[in-house]
């Protein structure tokens, strides 16, 4: 079975809560760990990488924090595995030069099919289609909380 990194379930799950929670105001990463439960070792560098790769926008300064850099409906999953993917240090089985030529001829490429049908249903999957699933579900967004309508 495919399986998924800690690092990228909460590069994804930090994603979704900045997109999710925002307001006005940036997240600071700190709010992210408070309301996912992300250790913040695992978070801070998946955050910089995310910034890097032109997913997110930092903001400095003591109101600073993160918030996407895109509209939500213009940022898809593929993109948060790519760059976690990237930051991995671990190697591919599938993408190493050697191996058995059963391995190389038959199983490899199967593998490599099935990684490619995940990806492109990962490209059409949006950060905004993420949102609207967490509102299905009946999760209290914490900006829809602060809204005071009072005059």
């Amino acid at each position: 079975m495919l399986r998924i990194s800690k690092k990228l379930m909460f590069a994804i799950e930090a994603v979704l809560d900045i997109a999710y929670n925002a307001g006005s105001e940036p997240v600071q990463s700190g709010e992210i760990t408070r309301r996912q439960g992300i250790p913040k070792r695992y978070l801070e560098q998946v955050l910089q990488q995310l910034v890097r790769a032109g997913v997110l926008a930092g903001v400095r300064g003591p109101r600073g924090g993160y918030r996407l850099a895109r509209e939500r409906r213009r940022i898809n999953i593929g993109e948060i595995v790519r760059v976690v993917r990237a930051m991995e240090t671990a190697t591919d089985p599938v993408e190493e030069p050697t191996g058995s030529i059963l391995g190389l001829k038959v199983v490899r490429p199967i593998w490599l099919q099935l990684q490619d049908d995940c990806m492109t249903q990962l490209d059409d999957i949006t950060i905004e289609d993420l949102c609207l699933r967490a509102n299905q579900a009946g999760i209290e967004s914490e900006t829809h909380a602060k809204i005071d309508f009072s005059i």
